[in-house]
């Protein structure tokens, strides 16, 4: 059985989180409760959960608060939230799950599952210590590390080692500064809202490429891109305008 801790400063969260796991019969128990983040720091030292379900939006301190007042992340965190763009970009970038209010039971249940999955490998959090890292530098952006999960492994690559990403249907490939690539289960789009800021221009429906590897702009054959690994890669006339607006920026 798995043992949680909810923090949330809104009760009736905290007992529709409690009804939804009984209700669905999920091998989860709630070894206390909290609806303040400084309530919810003791609470944690003292039961030592295995998952942290973590509202992120509080009115004192928030979610990310909370776990920056922890010496260490022995636990699984599940962030709940009831908006889906405070905080979601740094949890994104660390691929750590998060559930949106009203919660779908059937979202719980995927993430319950996950969960179970990595406690019983027992593997280090590093997803989340990836997050933190992402909350104290959030300007320092050359340094943000994205969390890539395959089917083998979670990989954090650094935004600046990444060359390009290539979508297949639902997939997604990254081509990475040392040679190596990773596939990943998630459509392109999601990593082009991800990566703007990091100097990355979707120049193709199938196409991302980071600014700092593109050797030139070919203007025969409709013109494409040259990467520094000799890759080609196509420029749709949609998006043309913007690719020249961006190689104009880097030339000042």
């Amino acid at each position: 059985m798995i043992r949680a801790v909810v923090i949330d400063d809104e009760k009736n969260n905290i007992e529709n989180i409690e009804r939804l796991l009984k209700e669905h019969e999920l091998p989860v128990v709630i070894v206390g409760s909290a609806t303040n983040a400084d309530e919810g720091v003791g609470l944690i030292t003292a039961t030592l959960p295995d998952l942290l379900f973590l509202d992120i939006q509080m009115p004192d301190k928030n979610g990310f608060e909370v776990l920056k007042a922890l010496p260490h992340y022995q636990f699984e965190v599940v962030f709940v939230t009831a908006f889906d763009n405070y905080g979601i970009q740094a949890v994104k970038f660390s691929a750590i799950d998060y559930l949106l209010k009203p919660i779908n039971p059937e979202e719980l249940k995927e993430c319950v599952s996950k969960v179970k999955a990595k406690l019983n490998k027992m593997k280090a959090n590093l997803q989340l210590e990836n997050l933190m890292d992402f909350i104290k530098d959030k300007d320092a952006k050359r340094e943000h590390k994205l969390a890539l999960a395959s089917t083998k492994e979670i990989r954090f690559v650094h935004t600046g080692d990444i060359i390009r990403c290539e979508s297949s249907n639902a997939y997604t490939q990254f081509f990475l500064s040392d040679g190596n690539s990773i596939l990943v289960s998630k459509p392109i789009f999601e990593y082009d809202e991800l990566l703007t800021g990091y100097d990355f221009i979707r120049c193709h429906q199938s196409h991302l490429v980071n600014i700092k590897y593109i050797k030139s702009l070919v203007k025969e054959d409709s013109g494409y891109l040259l990467m520094n690994d000799d890759t080609h890669i196509p420029i749709s006339r949609n998006k043309k305008e913007n690719v020249l607006k961006a190689l104009n920026t880097i030339k000042k």
